[in-house]
């Protein structure tokens, strides 16, 4: 193919993309650079991490924890020494990661006019995720270096169980406790759209306990919505952002989209999955800390595994979650599909979600054609070109009858 063919496929395709997206021209090649700078991002913040924990595991920890020991609270206390160097690790961590951070959450989100925070709010936001994020990581490495020391060669299987456990009660809590630590939170006082929401879900088994309005704008221009919580906490949180430029049908099929989530029983099907994937990378943790002691000229001992091996476990966990990344990413785009389905037989509003996904797609930038290895490897989504071409077929075909799991 000549240079002239290939620039007018290029052209092509880019219309293609465009008008399916409801973008204009300049409008994808912002996207199209936008999301080529988030890839970069990720692929720089995967890097890093996998380089500090391998330093911090292979360098670090063993004269870190030589240097703990010469404090006699910490030689006599496991625990408390375990804490000390978790927060120093971390601490390093967190340094090391904070120009990226720092980059892709502030700067690049100012550069395409995405963010609406100053730095100070932005920093401030940046601390408590961080502050939060320390505390239950550190509570969950005390409790896996508690189980290794009391339970031995089967903890790998223990600590799955309650990792499931652990992910249940965080369901729970995150919009009463942990949502509300970032975003005000109050109940929707839109009567028609709160009687729409609620038709929807009725005959679904969802138990709605209200419908809340979560105030975005306050850090993005971004549009979302989600159904969050487990059991009685289960409610609507739809970002304030929706309400400029979204219509209610639009905002409608969005929910109908949450509905599908619950419908299928998509959260619970990803925790159960996850306790499986916790088992089995627990497991592969086990056998590899187990062959690194092996080489220092022992068995292991669980009753006495060294402190200064948490660097070399985060690093095992870290490496097997970028692993598992794809095979997670492909299980999610499959859900989406089944909840974009729904959608569409449940509402019958086939334009409003064409309409919905394009002011979506255009707000918050969205490459709707990104390169399929991208996809594969760290898209939860289908692309905004896929969902709306099913759309389209949905359109032509009168739509699919959906059935619901029992």
């Amino acid at each position: 193919m000549s240079n002239q063919e290939q620039a007018s496929t290029q052209l092509d395709a880019t219309a293609v993309a465009s008008g399916a997206a409801g973008m204009t021209g300049g409008e994808l090649a912002e996207a199209k650079r936008y999301g080529r700078l988030e890839l970069v991002c990720t692929l720089v913040d995967k890097a890093v991490d996998a380089v500090y924990l391998a330093v911090a595991a292979l360098l670090l920890a063993r004269p870190l924890d030589a240097w703990l020991q010469t404090y006699p609270l910490l030689e006599e206390n496991w625990s408390l020494r375990l804490t000390a160097l978790f927060l120093i690790v971390t601490g390093l961590h967190v340094a090391a990661s904070f120009p990226l951070s720092f980059y892709s959450g502030h700067v690049l989100e100012h550069k395409f006019q995405l963010s609406t925070q100053t730095f100070g709010r932005w920093l401030w936001r940046y601390a408590k995720r961080n502050l939060l994020a320390v505390a239950l990581s550190l509570g969950v490495a005390l409790g896996l270096y508690w189980l290794i020391w009391t339970i031995g060669g089967w903890w790998w299987l223990a600590a799955a169980g309650a990792f499931f456990v652990v992910s249940v009660v965080l369901g729970q809590l995150t919009p009463v406790l942990i949502l509300p630590l970032f975003y005000r939170i109050e109940k929707l006082d839109e009567p028609e759209l709160t009687e729409r929401i609620s038709r929807l879900a009725e005959g679904t088994g969802l138990s709605i306990e209200g419908v809340y309005r979560m105030d975005l704008s306050a850090e993005t221009v971004k549009a979302n919505a989600m159904l969050a919580g487990l059991g009685h906490t289960r409610r609507v949180l739809l970002g304030d952002t929706l309400f400029d430029g979204f219509q209610p049908d639009e905002i409608e099929v969005i929910f109908a989209h949450e509905i599908g989530h619950h419908v299928f029983r998509h959260i619970w099907k990803i925790m159960v999955a996850g306790l499986f994937y916790s088992a089995a990378g627990f497991w592969v943790c086990d056998r590899l800390l187990a062959a690194w002691v092996a080489r220092q000229g022992a068995p292991i001992n669980y009753a006495e595994l060294p402190v200064y091996t948490l660097p070399l476990m985060l690093l095992i966990l870290t490496l097997l979650a970028m692993l598992i990344e794809p095979l997670q990413n492909a299980v999610s785009r499959h859900f989406e599909r089944q909840a974009d389905r729904y959608a569409l037989e449940r509402t019958g509003l086939n334009d409003a979600y064409r309409s919905a996904f394009r002011k979506l797609a255009k707000l918050n930038k969205d490459d709707p054609t990104p390169h399929w290895l991208d996809v594969f490897l760290f898209h939860s989504h289908p692309p905004v070109a896929q969902r709306l071409a099913m759309a389209e077929e949905a359109g032509k075909s009168g739509g699919w009858r959906v059935e619901r799991e029992e």
